[in-house]
């Protein structure tokens, strides 16, 4: 285990090899599952497990410590890469009693069958004693699921966030104590794209809430743990901002080259304008590098050609996950084309009915564009970098 304080031990494991996540997010480097030992004078908690199959890996590290007894298990959230070796746990540790919120119990009994008799159920900012130090619990909801909440240890002025402000970034180095990380940063990036952006409004108001706190350490449940806070509190008031910048994210799908025509004149038009321009074949596209670029974007603009009278399949995939993770843009469009008829646009816009965006006029064309096609595409381009200057 490493010492981060006195009182605080990582006993989290890491994960390299594993390349999707939930069977959707995609896992460029692995991921690592946060786990962490605090010892009082007269009582010891572990905040969180860790995945199933990585139960093994955890117990040997306790034992390998010389753990033999732990009387708190801390479950800030219930989803099972942070509860679901619980039961694992639980069998050697049988005295420990389950801390957490009712409403993360009901998820852990469920999905774990982890016996009522075992738990205590705390409220926002109820305190527990470990002796020399103090556990206060924080109900801390949709950051990213109802059950969330944040267990921070007074003395030490360590918080434990769960999912919130991690990464999943496997790393040698668990401690972050400087700004700067370039890869750090973007993969802390596409965490907050893929899985908090939908809860962007929580995500600012619980920033604003550590802050006050002025913690000292940072402790989420995946990739690295910060010393210094401000490096992951810093990006994240940017991310959660409500302003986006003077970037369009076209994500797009071309059966025959026209849609694609359509598209890379729409880029070049519009980087002549002096906008940023970020393309997404959604056919061979990372879906978490498009979500990275959908943090900032002002405009988005969806491509797609026609299949039985309506967009593409690839196209309503991405727009469904657009919709989804709700981005701060500020504008849409749609560009095609189609061969015999159908209704692209309509269809795309109910899609994307959670986004509150302003749709500019469209470019639908019939087969290969024209000359004057391209016009009204420049027409569009004009449109949103006119738009953009009112960021």
């Amino acid at each position: 285990m490493k010492k981060i304080t006195d009182n605080i031990f990582y006993c989290g494991v890491e994960h390299h090899d594993r390349r999707l996540f939930d069977q959707l997010v995609p896992l460029p480097c692995g991921t690592t599952y946060n786990s962490y030992l605090v010892k009082g004078s007269e009582k010891t908690a572990l905040i969180d497990t860790v995945y199933p199959e990585k139960a093994e890996e955890l117990i040997n590290k306790l034992k390998e410590a010389g753990i033999n007894k732990i009387d708190y298990i801390i479950c800030n959230h219930g989803e099972q890469d942070h509860s679901g070796s619980l039961n694992e746990i639980l069998e050697l540790y049988p005295e420990a009693v389950v801390v957490t919120n009712a409403k993360c119990k009901e998820f852990i009994m469920e999905m774990l069958h982890v016996d009522e008799s075992k738990f205590k159920v705390i409220t926002d900012q109820e305190t527990l004693s470990l002796g020399n130090i103090t556990l206060q619990f924080l109900i801390s909801p949709w950051v990213h699921w109802p059950d969330t909440m944040f267990t921070y240890v007074i003395e030490d002025k360590a918080l434990f966030t769960t999912d919130f402000l991690g990464a999943h970034y496997p790393t040698s180095e668990k401690n972050i104590d400087k700004s700067g990380d370039k890869e750090l940063t973007e993969a802390a990036k596409r965490y907050y794209a893929e899985i908090m952006m939908p809860f962007r409004s929580f995500c600012a108001k619980y920033v604003k809430k550590i802050r006050d706190l002025n913690v000292k350490y940072l402790l989420p449940s995946h990739g690295p743990y910060y010393s210094n806070p401000d490096f992951i509190l810093d990006t994240y008031e940017e991310w959660t901002s409500d302003t986006p910048k003077n970037l369009v994210v076209i994500p797009y799908v071309s059966m025959y080259g026209s849609t694609e025509l359509l598209v890379d004149y729409l880029k070049q038009s519009l980087e002549e304008k002096g906008v940023e321009v970020k393309l997404f074949d959604l056919v061979k596209s990372d879906v978490g590098e498009l979500a990275m670029e959908l943090v900032d974007a002002a405009t988005i603009v969806v491509g797609t050609s026609m299949v039985l009278a309506g967009p593409h399949p690839s196209a309503i995939n991405g727009a469904y996950l657009i919709n989804a993770l709700r981005p701060k843009a500020k504008y849409f469009s749609v560009v095609g084309s189609y061969g015999w008829g159908g209704n692209m646009e309509n269809k795309l816009a109910e899609i994307l009915g959670n986004l509150k965006v302003e749709k500019l006029n469209s470019v639908i064309v019939k087969g290969k564009p024209t000359n004057d096609d391209f016009i009204k595409v420049d027409e569009l381009a004009e449109k949103i970098a006119e738009k953009h200057k009112s960021l």
